[in-house]
């Protein structure tokens, strides 16, 4: 990732109320955070596949009772950001549980920084749980569909 591009990411984290930001390019990633004095500190650079950071970072479970395990391929949200699961509000959604999907087929949108990001699946099979409700905040890492 071109370090003009750094210096850019640091300047909209300055402009914002953020604490902090991650972006992918390619298999790049860049994650730049704020220390307590509102010193901007890169964090951390790694040059993965995204599938891996997708698949490798344990769940974050937001709820405070223990959720039934459901066995399946977990997609998890690649960054921080608000879950939809319609592409307009007009519209139908783009899975409902039970629905089998493709490898690539859009299972959501996570908007993070008034820019839409879709989220495509990285397995086939059916659809058996959607864990967050349209609308509602999600952390990377965080559990959001499952597929059996």
């Amino acid at each position: 990732m071109d370090i003009r591009k750094i210096k850019k990411l640091i300047e909209m984290l300055q402009d914002s109320d953020l604490k902090e930001i991650e972006v992918s390019q390619g298999e790049e990633s860049v994650r730049i955070s704020r220390d307590n004095s509102s010193q901007f500190v890169p964090v951390e650079r790694v040059a993965q596949p995204i599938q891996q950071q997708v698949t490798e970072h344990a769940p974050v479970n937001n709820n405070s009772e223990e959720s039934p395990k459901i066995d399946g391929n977990i997609v998890t949200s690649p960054i921080v950001g608000t879950f939809y699961r319609k592409p307009s509000p007009d519209k139908d959604p783009f899975i409902k549980v039970g629905d089998v999907v493709e490898q690539g087929d859009v299972l959501c949108i996570i908007e993070a920084m008034k820019m839409m990001n879709e989220i495509k699946s990285d397995f086939s099979g059916t659809v058996v749980a959607i864990d967050v409700e349209d609308g509602q905040p999600v952390e990377y890492g965080q559990n959001i569909i499952t597929i059996k």
